[in-house]
């Protein structure tokens, strides 16, 4: 029997209204296991007067007051990693400890946040001019919100509403209505580490919910994670709302083996770049780049004994490398293009259609798939496919190699693997994408840095974590001050100067 989950709205959770749901799957199995509610315009609404009426006193409290909320945060989080990557494996379908990786990378980000006292210190100068002092300060922005995609609803999140809240804002989050449960549970431990009431609300919905919070006059700000047409959605629209807006949209990463590469290390690389979470990740890598015909062979011939006895399985089982995809549009979509690149030419080494697991017959499970002497007019190549398919490309040489990680309409990661320093420098400094690993599979950054692509990856000017988050959830006020000695010398309408 399917339960209904709730929006946690002001700290209380509270059952939706609009009379819409949206199922909630078990991808090991098909069956449906709960009922996301879909926000109604008035919800929305609710929760974003909650956060407006909060934000005053919020705003208000020391930096130091509210990162000792982040720290009680940060403690209960730690105590409950088992209970947080449970609720993502049943919901996602990752296994088990793909979801306690996740886990572990937003407690780095909640980690980072408990420092915002020294984060959100200002500048000052003395004696900008005689007897007059300059300084600046970063205040908060108001009510802000994030919506966030399936593949990771704890750590997506977590780039989002633990710096917001630490930087003095209030926070409402529209999660995937894939997967709403570890949202939710991290409201609950917000409240339970002092937040107050009406800084944190999740709402659930659909394009409608969105909608309103693009919309609403008091939405300062959007942060969103998910696909690169609704990321220039959002971004024209919430711009055009007036509002602050980073977008992160969608991906095609490209990983370039060099012939001198440890071939070892770069074919395990690709295994987990590439299967790991069953290839939905923003980060994964979708492409190798061999360089050489030789480079190719041996990396073919090494990955396929490989791909061919990836253990797949459900999320709870122990043995499983790889679980099934979220539901059955993903399914679906994987499959279509398999069929796609097949016709269309490429060598299909490896087939992960038709994966069937027993007592899992209705799971929606891809198995590794491996494509080889695919080309660069193919949708394979071009298409964000995110699933397991991994695909290689041969290229005569290294030039030809960065010109495909770099023309490529999205640029949001890029690895290269070479033992060879003075490529691999030229490579970090030349390649058009965002994000680079050198010898790193998935480049993703540590939490005080910050995340973000390049070209159809990233809509707007900053990125999240690092500085980048706190510039993104503050705005800058500058004052200049005296305090004059003396009386008055008299006016004086010359542009000022020092």
């Amino acid at each position: 029997m399917s339960e209904a989950v709730s929006h946690f709205i002001a700290g209380e959770m509270v059952q939706g209204t609009s009379g819409r749901f949206s199922d909630i799957y078990n991808p090991a199995t098909g069956q449906v296991t709960g009922q996301c509610p879909l926000a109604s315009t008035e919800e929305v609404k609710l929760a974003v007067q909650k956060a407006k009426d909060a934000f005053p006193a919020w705003a208000a409290t020391p930096p130091v007051r509210r990162a000792r909320v982040m720290f009680k945060f940060l403690d209960l989080i730690n105590q409950n990693v088992e209970k947080l990557a449970t609720l993502i494996s049943k919901e996602h379908g990752k296994v088990l400890e793909d979801a306690k990786g996740e886990v572990s990378r937003a407690i780095e980000i909640v980690e980072y946040v408990c420092g915002v006292p020294e984060l959100l210190k200002g500048d000052f100068t003395e004696n900008v001019a005689t007897g007059i002092d300059g300084w600046c300060m970063r205040q908060p922005l108001g009510v802000v919100a994030g919506i966030t995609p399936f593949n990771f609803p704890c750590m997506v999140p977590s780039w989002m509403f633990p710096m917001a809240l630490a930087c003095g804002n209030t926070f409402i989050l529209k999660p995937s209505e894939r997967d709403p449960s570890a949202p939710l549970f991290m409201g609950e431990l917000l409240k339970e580490a002092g937040l107050p009431d009406g800084c944190f609300s999740v709402v659930h919905g659909d394009k409608s919910a969105v909608d309103d919070l693009l919309e609403h006059p008091d939405v300062e700000a959007i942060s969103f994670v998910g696909s690169t047409p609704i990321a220039q959605y959002i971004y024209q629209t919430g711009t055009a709302n007036g509002k602050r807006v980073q977008a992160l949209g969608g991906a095609k990463n490209h990983m370039i083996v060099m012939p001198d590469a440890d071939m070892g290390q770069a074919t395990d690389a690709l295994m987990g770049a590439g299967f790991g979470s069953a290839g939905e990740r923003c980060m994964a890598i979708s492409v190798a780049v061999a360089v050489g015909d030789e480079t190719a062979d041996e990396l073919v011939s090494r990955l396929t004994p490989k791909v061919q006895s990836l253990r797949i399985g459900p999320w709870d089982d122990p043995e499983a490398e790889m679980g099934p995809v979220i539901n059955k549009i993903a399914y679906d979509r994987i499959n279509h293009y398999i069929d796609e690149g097949e016709k269309d030419g490429a060598d299909l080494v490896v087939d992960g259609r038709g994966t069937k697991l027993q007592g899992y017959e209705d799971g929606y499970f891809v198995g590794g798939t491996l494509f080889d002497k695919v080309t660069t007019d193919m949708s394979i190549y071009k298409d964000e496919i995110f699933g397991p398919v991994l695909c290689v490309v041969r290229a005569p040489d290294y030039p030809s190699a960065i010109k495909m990680a770099s023309d490529h309409e999205f640029g949001n990661g890029t690895a290269i693997f070479t033992q060879n320093g003075a490529i691999a420098r030229e490579f970090a400094s030349n390649v058009n994408v965002g994000m680079i690993g050198i010898n790193v599979p998935i480049p993703v950054p540590a939490s005080w840095h910050s995340f973000g692509g390049w070209k159809k990856s990233l809509f707007g000017d900053m990125h999240v974590n690092g500085t980048e988050g706190v510039r993104f959830y503050t705005r800058l006020k500058n004052v200049t001050g005296r305090w004059p000695v003396g009386p008055s010398t008299g006016h004086n309408l010359m542009f000022p100067t020092n």
